[in-house]
């Protein structure tokens, strides 16, 4: 099936799970922000649940600011930097970093708001724009094809305090 100019198959699936940072400490400049103790926990009891949840060959792209790297680091797992994901990114820089609708496998994006916010909210109708992501939560997109169409639904959300 022609979407626009991608070829999708009739079985495509993808996911793309959105990690919004923890919390970190004030400071400038911006990208030199650490995680506080509480965003290390938050990082680390996230990263627990995520190690549980996500498939095996999920692909991890972190935004280059030090808070996203200590809190993808809590995963213990091989991840890609990506300079075009960091703060002030755009949608469009998070789905061509993602390679979505297209990717093979399933892909975590570690980064920043007010940018997962307006993923999630382009990406799940009929969310609002505007959507504030708490620190340190996960919000799993799943899409896949139906009807000739792209739809995308909400398949999780996750708080640190819940996991």
């Amino acid at each position: 099936m022609n979407n626009g100019n991608r070829l999708i198959s009739d079985e495509h699936v993808m996911d793309l799970i959105l990690w919004r940072h923890a919390e970190a400490e004030e400071g400038f400049p911006d990208t030199l922000r650490k995680l506080t103790p509480k965003g290390l926990n938050q990082a680390n009891r996230m990263a627990a649940w995520l190690k549980r949840k996500i498939p095996e060959n999920t692909r991890i792209i972190v935004s280059p600011a030090i808070r996203t790297q200590q809190t993808a680091q809590a995963l213990q797992l091989d991840f890609i930097t990506d300079s075009t994901i960091g703060p002030g990114a755009g949608v469009d820089a998070i789905l061509a970093a993602a390679n979505w609708p297209d990717a093979s496998s399933a892909v975590l994006i570690v980064g920043h708001q007010p940018t997962i916010g307006e993923v999630a909210s382009y990406l799940i109708s009929p969310i609002p724009p505007g959507l504030r992501v708490k620190k340190g939560s996960v919000w799993w997109i799943r899409s896949r094809l139906q009807d000739k169409t792209i739809e995308s639904e909400l398949h999780a959300v996750m708080y640190p305090e819940d996991v």
